[in-house]
């Protein structure tokens, strides 16, 4: 098993990418989009965390087994999504404005 040498020069690019990121979610913060502020800012996680995994934890140069990990690990948060947005879904109004209700109650 050989191992991937990656220069500093990636890591400095990567880096710099996270930071404007970063600062692009702060600034998303600000803009009032409605519904698509959490879209937006989801958007932008996901590919910070996408920047971090592929190049700080080098799956982007490591086997097609790890691929394969990681493929299965989105996979099953599709799945958890999918059962968690259709229980949400198959509510009644009343029943979401009850949990909501509930939430804030307790922050």
């Amino acid at each position: 098993m050989s191992e991937h040498i990656v220069s500093p020069k990636v890591y400095v690019v990567i880096f710099l990418s996270l930071m404007v990121l970063t600062a692009a979610t702060v600034g998303a913060a600000y803009v009032n989009l409605g519904p698509f502020n959490i879209v937006i800012a989801l958007a932008i996680a996901t590919l910070k965390a996408s920047l971090v995994v592929l190049f700080f934890m080098h799956a982007r140069y490591s086997p097609g087994r790890t691929h394969l990990v990681i493929i299965c690990a989105l996979f099953w948060l599709a799945i958890m999504l999918a059962l968690t947005l259709s229980d949400y879904s198959t509510r009644t109004r009343e029943a979401r404005l009850n949990i909501l209700n509930t939430i804030e109650r307790t922050a």
